[in-house]
């Protein structure tokens, strides 16, 4: 058994499909499948159902896949301890709202490159779900996520306090924008959990989403009058169409919104990683951030 193989497994349990698995890993399909043939026939014992929606772990898949996650940590860790020196390199994968993204992260990570030039930055954006799960399952170093994170393998450090507004192409109570369409990233908006309460206390009854894909979709969606949409006040500071949107304060157990920074706390901490938690505390620095 190879840790290629053990790769392999590992992503097609995840992605419950052959086909997924390829394209996630740049591998050719056929390939997938034959490894995966391949390391069912060494063990003996077959490692999934093959079934109309996809691949489902057997019980026997179940029980490696916990030793595949291990195995694979492992080796991670072995690779950058190796890589190890004074100056900080290598990759770093860092995971983000798209809020924060566009508030916060340009200017950090243009300090971070200059100080540490060496080291491969990549960001990805997701809702808070997404992020965690991507930090438990080490497909990210760390993620900008909202808090405080409550999970027994995550570590996190509070960065920064924002103001959670509701936005409008038109003058009126939030009371009555609350009755319009909804804007929403997606199905796992950090926001939507807040909005479904807001509701049932005004007694409105609001069934109508539209989702988009980025920041600026919403913010233009809402500016063209295709409803409202809440989103920390920040980001519509930095949007070039915030002048045409009105802004709406919300009752005040709803405004209040934390970014914090999490971790695995078993993850491998190598010099890139602690040098960008460094940064982090600057960022919280310069945010003001109060606990």
């Amino acid at each position: 058994m190879e840790s290629g193989d053990l790769k392999i497994f590992r992503a097609v349990a995840r992605e419950g499909s052959i086909t997924k698995a390829a394209e996630m890993l740049n591998y050719v399909q056929s390939n997938v499948t034959a490894r995966i043939h391949n390391l069912e026939e060494d063990l003996n014992i077959r490692l999934f159902h093959r079934t109309n929606r996809g691949m489902k772990l057997t019980a026997a898949g179940e029980n490696l896949l916990e030793y595949a996650d291990q195995v694979l940590s492992l080796i991670d860790e072995a690779e950058k301890s190796a890589q190890m020196s004074r100056h900080p390199k290598g990759p770093l994968r860092i995971g983000s709202l798209e809020t924060t993204a566009v508030t916060h992260l340009p200017e950090h990570a243009a300090s971070f490159l200059r100080r540490f030039p060496e080291v491969d930055l990549s960001v990805n954006t997701a809702d808070t779900h997404n992020l965690m799960q991507q930090v438990l399952d080490h497909k990210v170093d760390g993620a900008f996520v909202y808090g405080p994170v409550e999970h027994s393998d995550i570590s996190q450090i509070p960065v920064s306090r924002d103001e959670l507004v509701l936005i409008s192409s038109q003058e009126g109570t939030a009371e009555d924008m609350l009755r319009q369409p909804m804007l929403f990233f997606g199905a796992g908006c950090s926001h939507r959990a807040r909005v479904k309460r807001l509701l049932k206390e005004a007694g409105i009854q609001n069934q109508k989403i539209i989702e988009f894909g980025t920041l600026e979709a919403i913010i233009r969606g809402v500016s063209a009058g295709l409803g409202t949409a809440l989103l920390p006040k920040s980001a519509i500071d930095c949007s070039e169409h915030r002048m045409n949107v009105w802004i709406h304060q919300l009752p005040e157990a709803y405004r209040d919104v934390e970014i914090v920074f999490i971790y695995r706390k078993d993850f491998f901490i190598t010099n890139a990683f602690q040098r960008y938690i460094d940064e982090v505390d600057e960022m919280k620095r310069r945010c003001d951030y109060q606990v």
